[in-house]
């Protein structure tokens, strides 16, 4: 291009500079392969996408970071700086992929490293997600594969929460603030629940599919995204009723409720006492 017409670009906002020595396309500033390259020309190699970045190239969207998270051999000169984050590992060559032509963590390498460091619910949202989909050998290969990295970890920190984690999910979620109602649910103490339960009609026809639900005790917990049911309270309502009709009680969680779950956990307790007191 020229010094002048880069200097121009650098003045008129056509051109970014995120890091020092690598220019990009102002527009492309919230692309993710174009930020990660970005950071692998200004770090450069020995270098790979991992944690969050090298998740989000894998499809797994709930881990969605404006950050560019890297990692290189540890005796690689490198630091981390606004929105670049350098992480220093051992790792094999085998362990790095081409995502979008770029070198980047495997998803069961990723995905171990995020379930110990990463937020945790997360992180939980993460591996459920990343089996979503999966046909039943697949899902516990990946779980295999993910289990197998914690084992060969050097860094035992998280060991014990990643076990937890991988252990709990299924990928039958449909939703990751599904996935994080479980986690909170477990979390509170109460069994793990069914998820995605299906009730049939008396002649074996789907009726209705609960998001989850503890079925011996006729209890299930309905997660209620805005987009999915702004406009289906009436008919939410109706479907409870059916339900309670049938001897069972719903609760209905939002996303408020991720957030400060004691009401949803609260009715969730009651319920378990009318349950089990019933059951006494």
């Amino acid at each position: 291009m020229g010094r002048r017409a880069v200097l121009e670009g650098l003045a008129t906002g056509v051109l970014a500079q995120p890091w020092r020595g690598v220019l990009i396309h102002a527009a492309d500033s919230l692309n993710l392969p174009t930020l990660a390259q970005a950071a692998l020309i200004h770090v450069g190699p020995p270098a790979a996408l991992s944690g969050a970045t090298s998740l989000a190239l894998h499809g797994i969207s709930v881990v969605a970071d404006a950050v560019i998270h890297l990692s290189v051999p540890p005796a690689k000169r490198a630091r981390s700086k606004p929105g670049l984050v350098v992480h220093r590992a051992e790792y094999e060559p085998s362990d790095v992929i081409e995502l979008k032509g770029l070198p980047a963590f495997s998803l069961d390498l990723a995905l171990a490293d995020y379930l110990c460091a990463g937020d945790e619910r997360t992180a939980f949202a993460a591996v459920d997600q990343a089996m979503t989909g999966l046909p039943p050998d697949h899902c516990r290969t990946l779980r295999e594969n993910v289990r197998d990295r914690l084992v060969d970890r050097r860094d035992r920190r998280g060991i014990h929460r990643a076990q937890m984690l991988l252990a709990l999910a299924t990928g039958k979620a449909e939703s990751p603030p599904e996935s994080i109602l479980r986690l909170i649910v477990v979390q509170a103490g109460f069994p793990v629940p069914d998820v995605q339960y299906e009730i049939p009609t008396v002649d074996g026809r789907l009726l209705y599919v609960l998001d989850l639900a503890w079925p011996e005790l006729r209890i299930a917990l309905e997660y209620d995204g805005f987009a999915a049911h702004e406009e289906r309270h009436e008919r939410d309502a109706e479907r409870d009723e059916r339900m309670a009709g049938r001897g069972w009680i719903t609760i209905r969680a939002t996303a408020v409720d991720l957030r400060e779950p004691s009401r949803v956990l609260a009715e969730l307790r009651d319920a378990f006492k009318l349950r089990l007191g019933h059951h006494a």
